[in-house]
Protein backbone atom coordinates (compact mmCIF):
# COMPACT_ATOMS: atom_id res chain seq x y z
CA UNK A 1 0.00 0.00 0.00
CA UNK A 2 1.27 3.38 -0.89
CA UNK A 3 1.33 6.30 1.52
CA UNK A 4 0.75 9.41 -0.02
CA UNK A 5 0.73 13.07 2.07
CA UNK A 6 -1.57 15.41 2.03
CA UNK A 7 -0.57 18.52 1.24
CA UNK A 8 -0.99 21.22 3.77
CA UNK A 9 -0.06 23.88 1.67
CA UNK A 10 2.55 26.81 1.81
CA UNK A 11 3.39 27.40 5.15
CA UNK A 12 2.39 30.73 6.94
CA UNK A 13 4.93 32.78 8.85
CA UNK A 14 3.52 35.07 11.86
CA UNK A 15 2.82 35.63 14.84
CA UNK A 16 0.03 34.03 17.01
CA UNK A 17 -3.09 35.59 18.50
CA UNK A 18 -1.22 35.02 22.06
CA UNK A 19 1.98 36.22 21.24
CA UNK A 20 0.66 39.24 20.02
CA UNK A 21 -2.03 39.58 23.13
CA UNK A 22 1.53 39.68 25.50
CA UNK A 23 3.51 41.99 24.11
CA UNK A 24 0.40 44.74 23.97
CA UNK A 25 0.07 43.96 27.82
CA UNK A 26 3.52 44.37 27.95
CA UNK A 27 3.76 47.63 26.15
CA UNK A 28 0.59 48.55 28.71
CA UNK A 29 2.39 48.02 31.94
CA UNK A 30 5.50 49.97 30.47
CA UNK A 31 2.95 52.79 29.37
CA UNK A 32 1.55 52.68 32.71
CA UNK A 33 5.10 52.85 35.08
CA UNK A 34 6.90 55.65 31.94
CA UNK A 35 3.19 57.96 31.91
CA UNK A 36 3.26 59.06 35.23
CA UNK A 37 7.66 59.91 35.05
CA UNK A 38 7.03 61.89 32.13
CA UNK A 39 4.40 64.09 33.51
CA UNK A 40 6.74 64.93 36.53
CA UNK A 41 9.73 66.01 34.12
CA UNK A 42 7.12 68.35 32.43
CA UNK A 43 6.02 70.40 35.44
CA UNK A 44 9.86 70.83 36.62
CA UNK A 45 10.99 71.45 33.26
CA UNK A 46 8.44 74.97 33.54
CA UNK A 47 9.54 75.52 37.03
CA UNK A 48 12.63 75.43 35.96
CA UNK A 49 11.98 77.58 32.90
CA UNK A 50 10.49 80.18 35.57
CA UNK A 51 13.23 80.31 37.53
CA UNK A 52 15.61 80.56 34.73
CA UNK A 53 13.85 83.44 33.43
CA UNK A 54 13.51 84.88 36.30
CA UNK A 55 17.23 85.13 37.07
CA UNK A 56 17.69 86.14 32.99
CA UNK A 57 15.31 89.50 33.98
CA UNK A 58 16.66 90.12 37.14
CA UNK A 59 20.45 90.17 36.37
CA UNK A 60 19.18 92.57 32.98
CA UNK A 61 17.32 94.80 36.07
CA UNK A 62 20.86 95.39 37.75
CA UNK A 63 22.65 95.76 35.03
CA UNK A 64 20.05 98.72 33.67
CA UNK A 65 20.58 100.03 37.24
CA UNK A 66 24.32 99.97 37.37
CA UNK A 67 23.97 101.77 33.50
CA UNK A 68 21.57 104.55 34.59
CA UNK A 69 21.84 104.47 37.88
CA UNK A 70 18.19 104.04 39.30
CA UNK A 71 15.84 100.85 38.23
CA UNK A 72 13.40 101.14 35.46
CA UNK A 73 10.61 103.44 35.86
CA UNK A 74 7.45 101.57 35.26
CA UNK A 75 6.05 97.95 34.66
CA UNK A 76 4.43 98.26 31.33
CA UNK A 77 8.21 100.00 29.35
CA UNK A 78 10.24 97.19 31.75
CA UNK A 79 10.66 94.87 28.06
CA UNK A 80 11.36 97.98 26.27
CA UNK A 81 13.51 99.57 29.06
CA UNK A 82 15.75 96.13 29.03
CA UNK A 83 15.85 95.34 25.40
CA UNK A 84 19.62 95.99 25.26
CA UNK A 85 20.50 93.83 28.41
CA UNK A 86 18.70 90.39 27.25
CA UNK A 87 19.62 88.51 23.99
CA UNK A 88 16.29 87.99 22.22
CA UNK A 89 12.78 88.50 23.21
CA UNK A 90 11.59 89.53 26.75
CA UNK A 91 10.65 86.13 28.28
CA UNK A 92 7.04 84.80 27.70
CA UNK A 93 5.46 83.09 31.28
CA UNK A 94 5.85 79.66 30.56
CA UNK A 95 3.01 78.55 33.38
CA UNK A 96 0.49 79.13 35.03
CA UNK A 97 -3.04 80.99 34.29
CA UNK A 98 -0.82 83.83 32.21
CA UNK A 99 1.29 81.03 30.19
CA UNK A 100 2.23 82.90 26.93
CA UNK A 101 2.04 86.33 28.26
CA UNK A 102 5.54 88.57 28.04
CA UNK A 103 3.29 91.30 29.75
CA UNK A 104 4.49 93.08 32.70
CA UNK A 105 2.19 94.33 35.71
CA UNK A 106 2.72 96.92 38.02
CA UNK A 107 3.54 94.82 41.56
CA UNK A 108 2.94 95.11 44.95
CA UNK A 109 6.05 95.81 47.31
CA UNK A 110 5.30 92.27 49.34
CA UNK A 111 4.66 89.88 46.55
CA UNK A 112 1.62 88.74 45.29
CA UNK A 113 -0.62 87.92 42.28
CA UNK A 114 -1.84 91.06 40.72
CA UNK A 115 -4.73 90.44 38.00
CA UNK A 116 -4.83 91.73 34.41
CA UNK A 117 -3.65 88.54 32.90
CA UNK A 118 0.27 89.34 32.93
CA UNK A 119 3.09 86.79 33.50
CA UNK A 120 5.03 88.53 35.38
CA UNK A 121 4.95 91.84 38.00
CA UNK A 122 7.54 94.53 39.04
CA UNK A 123 7.60 96.68 42.04
CA UNK A 124 8.28 100.03 40.36
CA UNK A 125 7.42 102.22 44.03
CA UNK A 126 10.15 103.88 45.65
CA UNK A 127 11.60 101.61 48.63
CA UNK A 128 13.15 98.00 49.62
CA UNK A 129 11.48 96.45 47.47
CA UNK A 130 11.81 98.38 44.26
CA UNK A 131 13.14 96.65 41.73
CA UNK A 132 11.88 93.49 42.09
CA UNK A 133 10.53 90.83 39.67
CA UNK A 134 8.90 88.13 40.73
CA UNK A 135 6.42 85.23 38.61
CA UNK A 136 2.33 86.68 38.66
CA UNK A 137 1.00 83.55 40.19
CA UNK A 138 0.80 82.02 43.27
CA UNK A 139 2.76 79.17 42.68
CA UNK A 140 5.81 81.54 41.97
CA UNK A 141 5.91 84.37 44.65
CA UNK A 142 8.44 82.39 46.80
CA UNK A 143 10.77 82.51 43.64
Amino acid sequence: MKVTSVSKGPRRYGFTLVELVVVVLIMGIIAAVALPKMATSTNTAKTNSVKQSLAVVRDAIELFRADTGAYPTTATALPADLKPYLKGPFPAAPMGANAGSAAVVAGTTTPSVVTGGAGWAYVETAGANQGDFYFNETSGLAW
